[in-house]
């Protein structure tokens, strides 16, 4: 195993963007009715993230087959640290009633192609 900073580091040196973001894995909790019943916080939680500039992407997964909804969700945020991260991710009212958990995972972003930042729910964009 490679240390995190030392792998960002060595990132950078060979040219990568090496950007830190981060990555939550969500899972819906054993009641579906609490799932659905805390959505309208949910999402007006995740637009506020998003106007603030915390929220990346964020939306549902699909099972390995790609032909059912199995109620995961991925969301990245940026954030200064990981605590930050976790500190947003426990605040979404999903995860603070517990109708979902979740796993948070640093993800460093080095290759792809990005030109424009559109605000899904905001309808803002920027380029960059």
């Amino acid at each position: 195993m490679v240390a995190w900073t030392e792998y960002k580091e060595r990132a950078k040196e060979r040219g990568a963007l090496a950007l830190e973001l981060f990555v939550v894995m969500s899972t819906p909790g054993d009641k579906s009715e609490a799932v659905r019943d805390t959505l309208p916080k949910h999402l007006a939680y995740q637009r506020e993230q998003e106007i603030a500039g915390r929220l990346v992407l964020a939306g549902p997964m699909s099972d390995e087959s790609g032909e059912q909804m199995i109620g995961a969700g991925l969301i990245v945020y940026r954030a200064p640290t990981m605590s930050d991260a976790r500190e947003i991710a426990d605040n979404d009212p999903m995860h603070k009633s517990g109708a979902r958990t979740y796993i948070l995972r640093k993800w460093l972003v080095n290759e792809g192609s990005l030109n424009i930042s559109v605000g899904l729910s905001t309808g803002k964009s920027q380029i960059s």
